[in-house]
C-alpha cells in the first residue's frame, strides 16, 4: 500500500475515456475532450476540467503522447545524469517494469531449459585477447586500470594487466562451461545471465534508452552438439515468437546478418556452414526475411529480430547467433563415445561444442522504450507500475481505516507503519501474488481525485465510502485496463468479470460493486493471463 498525497498526482488536462455500458468492447476507445466523467453514484461529476498546478508535472502534449522520453518522464520511469552519460537511472516505477520483464523471462526459462548464472563485470585483458574482442572490439570497450596496473606493485602473475568492462557475456560463459566436465548426454547446456554490460558508444550516437553505454541484456548461451543446432535455433525462434505475441509485437521482421568483410575470426568454411544453417532455419519459419550483408558479429552470423517504433525507425531487439569459433579459441570440449556421429579419431573421446548466442528482449532498456510507445503509457495490469488506487469519498476515520484495510487485502500485504514500533512481521513468501495499490485519502473532492487517477493511467480504480464500509465491499472501475488489451483479451476479461461478479460488471464496468475479499483473487487472474 502506498499512500498518496495530492502533490504526487497531476491534475487532469486533455482527454479522458468514456465507455458504453451495454457494448463496452466496441466503445472502449471512444474519446472525448471534456472532463472525465465520474461514474460512481457517490459523487456528481465536475463540470470543468481541473486547472493544472504549476508545481505539478503536466502530461505529454498531443505531439508527444507516444514519445517514450516524454512518457517515461511523466510516469516517473527513468532519468539521466551528466555524470554518467548513456547510463539511464531507473526510478522505482521504471525498476518495477524492468523487474516484471526479468521475472517474466525467468519463468519462461524453466520450460526452455535455461539455468541462470552470475558472472563478473570485469575481466583481464588476456581473456579478451583469447576471445578476439581485444583485436576486433577494443574501440567499443572500456579499459580499466586497477591497483598494481603499472607493474610496480607486488601481486599474483598478471596482476599488472589492464582490465576491460565486459561488453558481452559470452567469454564468461565459456569459462563456466570449461570449468566442468561434460558428457555428450548432458548437452545442450544453456546458461542465462542478466548482468549489466558496458559498451563505449560514441557520444553522438547515444539516444535515450535505445542507444546507451550501460545496459542489461537477457543474454543466453547454448552449448550444443552439431546435430542439435537445427532444433535449438528453431526453439529460440519459437521463444521469440511467444514473447513478441505476449507483448503485442507480432509485426517484427527477421534479418540475416552475414560475415563482415574484415575484422572477423575463424575460417571461411566455418562461416559458410553457419550461414547456411541460419538460412535454413529462417526458411523453415515460413515468415519473410531479409539479408543484411556484412553485419554479422565478428565471431559468427546472426538472425536479428527488428521492431519498428512509432517514428518508423527499426530497432534490433532479439538476436540468435551461431558461433563455431569461440569454442575453439577457448578449447571447449565434451566427452563423446566412438558410436556418436561427431566422434573424431584425431581427438578420441573429445568433441568441440557449437555455441549459440541468443537474447530475446535484447537490451532491456531498448525493449522498455518500445513498450512505452507500444502501450502509450497504458501498461497491462500485470506489469503496470500503477496497478490500482483506492479513493476515499471522505476523510472520516471509519472510511479511512476501511480504505487502509481494503488496500492491504487487495495488495496481498500490509506495509509497516511508523506506529507499528518494533513489531517484527512474518516474512512474505515470494510465491504469493502482491500488487501495487496506492491510496488517496486526501481532502480533495472525489471528482478531482478520480480525474487525477484517470490521468495517471491507473489500471483499476477503487472507491470506498460509508456504504462500502457497511457492505464490506468496494466500488470498482476496470475501464482503465481496456486500452492496453487486444480484442481477445477484452473477451477474456468479460468472461472473467461475469464469472466472478456477474452481469452487473458487464453492464457497468466503470462502477460495479465487489466484495472486498474477492478482489485479490480477481487480480491474480489478471496477472496469470498477462492482462
Amino acid at each position: 500500500m502506498r499512500p498518496l498525497t495530492t502533490s504526487r498526482i497531476p491534475s487532469l488536462s486533455g482527454r479522458s475515456i468514456l465507455y458504453t455500458s451495454s457494448r463496452w468492447r466496441q466503445g472502449r476507445l471512444q474519446c472525448f475532450s471534456s472532463s472525465a466523467r465520474r461514474p460512481c453514484s457517490c459523487s456528481a461529476p465536475s463540470a470543468n476540467p481541473v486547472t493544472a498546478s504549476k508545481t505539478l508535472r503536466r502530461p505529454p502534449s498531443a505531439d508527444n503522447e507516444t514519445d517514450y522520453r516524454a512518457l517515461g518522464t511523466f510516469q516517473d520511469l527513468f532519468t539521466s545524469s551528466l555524470y554518467s552519460p548513456g547510463s539511464p537511472l531507473f526510478l522505482p516505477n521504471g525498476t518495477h517494469v524492468i523487474n516484471k520483464l526479468i521475472g517474466f523471462l525467468r519463468t519462461q526459462y524453466l520450460q526452455y531449459g535455461f539455468r541462470e548464472v552470475l558472472t563478473p563485470t570485469i575481466y583481464k585483458r588476456s581473456l579478451w585477447e583469447i576471445s578476439g574482442h581485444w583485436v576486433n572490439y577494443k574501440d567499443d570497450m572500456y579499459e580499466v586500470r586497477g591497483r598494481g596496473a603499472t607493474g610496480e606493485a607486488e601481486g599474483e602473475v598478471g596482476e599488472d594487466e589492464s582490465y576491460g568492462l565486459k561488453p558481452m557475456n559470452c567469454p564468461g560463459h565459456c569459462l563456466l562451461f570449461k570449468s566442468q566436465k561434460h558428457s555428450f548426454r548432458e548437452l545442450p547446456v544453456r546458461y542465462a545471465d542478466f548482468s549489466p554490460l558496458h559498451r563505449n558508444e560514441v557520444s553522438g550516437s547515444l539516444s535515450g534508452l535505445t542507444r546507451v553505454r550501460r545496459f542489461h541484456q537477457d543474454d543466453g548461451h547454448i552449448f550444443c552438439r552439431p546435430q542439435q543446432i537445427k532444433g535449438e535455433i528453431a526453439s529460440a525462434l519459437g521463444f521469440v515468437e511467444m514473447v513478441m505475441n505476449t507483448f503485442g509485437l507480432q509485426s517484427y521482421r527477421l534479418v540475416l546478418s552475414t560475415r563482415p568483410e574484415k575484422d572477423f575470426i575463424g575460417s571461411l568454411e566455418l562461416w559458410n556452414s553457419a550461414e547456411a544453417q541460419l538460412r535454413e532455419a529462417l526458411d523453415n519459419t515460413g515468415r519473410p526475411w531479409t539479408l543484411n550483408k556484412g553485419d554479422g558479429a565478428f565471431y559468427g552470423p546472426k538472425i536479428d529480430i527488428q521492431i519498428q517504433d512509432k517514428a518508423g525507425k527499426y530497432h534490433q531487439l532479439s538476436t540468435i547467433q551461431l558461433d563455431m569459433n569461440l569454442p575453439q579459441r577457448f578449447g571447449l570440449e565434451y566427452q563423446v563415445s566412438e558410436r556418436e556421429p561427431e566422434y573424431n579419431p584425431e581427438t578420441p573421446g573429445k568433441a568441440t561444442p557449437v555455441l549459440i548466442h541468443r537474447a530475446i528482449f535484447g537490451s532491456l532498456e531498448r525493449f522498455l522504450a518500445i513498450l512505452i510507445e507500444q502501450y502509450a503509457g497504458r501498461w497491462p495490469f500485470w506489469m503496470s507500475p500503477r496497478q490500482a488506487i483506492i479513493l476515499t469519498v471522505n476523510r472520516t476515520e471509519e472510511v479511512v481505516r476501511y480504505a487502509e484495510m481494503t488496500a492491504a487485502k487487495i495488495a496481498g500485504f500490509r506495509a509497516l507503519q511508523q506506529t507499528d514500533g518494533a513489531t517484527v512481521p512474518k516474512p512474505l513468501s515470494s510465491v504469493d501474488s502482491t500488487f501495487v495499490v496506492d491510496l488517496d485519502t486526501s481532502s480533495q473532492t472525489l471528482s478531482k481525485k478520480y480525474q487525477r487517477a484517470k490521468q495517471m493511467k491507473y489500471n483499476l480504480i477503487f472507491v470506498v465510502g460509508h456504504k462500502d464500509v457497511q457492505g464490506q465491499q468496494v466500488t470498482v472501475d476496470v475501464t482503465g485496463q481496456l486500452p492496453s488489451m487486444s480484442d481477445q483479451q477484452v473477451l477474456d476479461l468479460e468472461e472473467l468479470l461475469e464469472t466472478r461478479f456477474r452481469d452487473q460488471a458487464l453492464r457497468k464496468p466503470e462502477a460495479f460493486t465487489a466484495p472486498v475479499d474477492e478482489v485479490h483473487d480477481f487480480l491474480v487472474q489478471l496477472e496469470k493471463r498477462f492482462m
